[in-house]
């Protein structure tokens, strides 16, 4: 199902047109009205009549997250505070967290592109949706409630935590479709298997996952546990939240709501701009934000975009699945290492459960990369033979991807920690 034909399938000629008459209005209402943004254009030289075509959007200098701690909490605010009707932050795990404002309009826009999103991962109004993400600051249980209430949706409003009632919920609802973070889903199919359940206990279908980075292995493990069709969604706080991008069910890429956020992918050390199917960093700009407008956000993503039409149906620009975050990525003894590989090569090996831990550290000034990896039988563990082989097998694996020798420990089922949220993996000790 397609929710809004008319924008998700225009021509290119169509969406470019429509883009580069927002984008010169985003522009010049972002310099009349946030003070942020008319000093920085000042600084870089450029007024608002410099930006003409799309190409023109290249002369604005990027905005950062640094950018949103430093003018902390309204400095980015382009609207009067009686114009706001909604505050959300990031977590602030490393400082001040980042503030997004919210107009009327805007939250109208953000349920437009839920919905879109929702649609395309195959949710209609007769689906009955449980939202495992918390309800607060965070932009993602709010955001997907909105959009799939937009959509016609029936939501169940779960919050995160207390994972036994998620499941009973889940049963005794008859959801249909379960919305959380990647790791949260495998968790609870995890649980539901130990505490007796079968998938055929459960109506589940769809599951709109997001908040993290995933791998196709990842995703396959969750459909074998719950049963479900697992697709990926993208957003960031920064932009909307939730809403920026999500799979169709060709799962060929996440399709961009480009006509409310416009996409380049650059070279995150010296900015330029990359072409079509190369890897490189994601940039957004909002392009119909009233509370706070961003432009050229880098959001240090890495991904790839693909402009051909889907076989869904739409045209919208597809993004890839997120590789890993350029702040996320591992320097190991001069190699470049994402945790999104090390999970892969895991997530592909049917003796390990899906759960694993990253350590970095320094020995003998030298560093070392520890993978703790959690079995799926722990009667592995009582035959040394097997086990080896199994330690050998993952260590190999891994060498041939990172380039790289790992330190390889196995341990037992259920001993690694599960989140609820994001799931944070790696423990840099260096």
């Amino acid at each position: 199902m397609i929710y809004n034909k008319l924008a998700e399938t225009m021509t290119r000629r169509e969406m470019r047109e429509l883009q580069t008459d927002r984008l010169k209005k985003t522009v010049r209402y972002a310099y009349n009205n946030s003070p942020f943004y008319r000093a920085k254009f000042d600084a870089a030289g450029v007024k608002p009549s410099d930006v003409k075509t799309l190409k023109d959007i290249e002369k604005i200098p990027f905005t950062v997250k640094s950018d949103l701690r430093d003018n902390y909490p309204f400095g980015l605010s382009a609207v009067p505070m009686d114009k706001v009707v909604r505050i959300h932050a990031s977590s602030g795990t490393s400082g001040k967290p980042t503030v997004v404002l919210y107009t009327k309009n805007d939250l109208e826009m953000w349920s437009e592109c839920v919905a879109r999103i929702a649609a395309a991962a195959g949710c209609t109004d007769k689906d009955i949706v449980q939202i495992c993400f918390g309800y607060g600051l965070f932009t993602g249980g709010f955001g997907l409630h909105y959009g799939l209430e937009k959509l016609g949706a029936a939501v169940i409003p779960a919050s995160s935590g207390n994972s036994e009632r998620q499941i009973m919920l889940l049963k005794d609802f008859g959801a249909t479709a379960l919305v959380g973070t990647p790791s949260y889903a495998l968790y609870l199919g995890e649980l539901a298997e130990k505490s007796g359940y079968k998938k055929s206990d459960f109506k589940l279908r769809t599951g709109l996952l997001g908040a993290e980075g995933s791998t196709p292995e990842m995703m396959r493990h969750i459909e074998e546990k719950l049963g479900l069709h697992p697709t990926n969604n993208y957003g960031l706080s920064e932009i909307i939240g939730p809403g920026v991008s999500g799979d169709c069910l060709e799962d060929c890429g996440m399709h961009v709501n480009e006509d409310f956020f416009y996409p380049e992918i650059i070279d995150g050390e010296t900015g330029e701009v990359k072409g079509e199917g190369e890897f490189g960093e994601l940039v957004l700009t909002a392009l119909t934000k009233e509370g706070m407008p961003i432009i050229r956000y880098k959001t240090k993503d890495i991904t790839r975009l693909f402009y051909e039409p889907c076989k869904c149906g739409r045209t919208t620009v597809r993004m890839d699945r997120i590789k890993g975050r350029s702040d996320d990525m591992l320097i190991i003894r001069g190699v470049n290492v994402f945790p999104s590989q090390i999970e892969g090569v895991l997530m592909a090996m049917e003796e390990t459960a899906g759960h694993y831990e990253i350590l970095v550290k320094r020995e003998n000034f030298m560093d070392v990369l520890e993978v703790a990896v959690e079995l799926k039988d722990g009667a592995l563990l009582e035959n040394y033979a097997n086990l080896e082989r199994l330690r050998a097998e993952i260590h190999r694996r891994l060498k041939t991807v990172l380039q790289i020798d790992t330190v390889v420990k196995l341990v037992e089922p259920l001993t690694l920690k599960r989140f609820e949220g994001k799931a944070k993996r790696v423990t840099d000790l260096r």
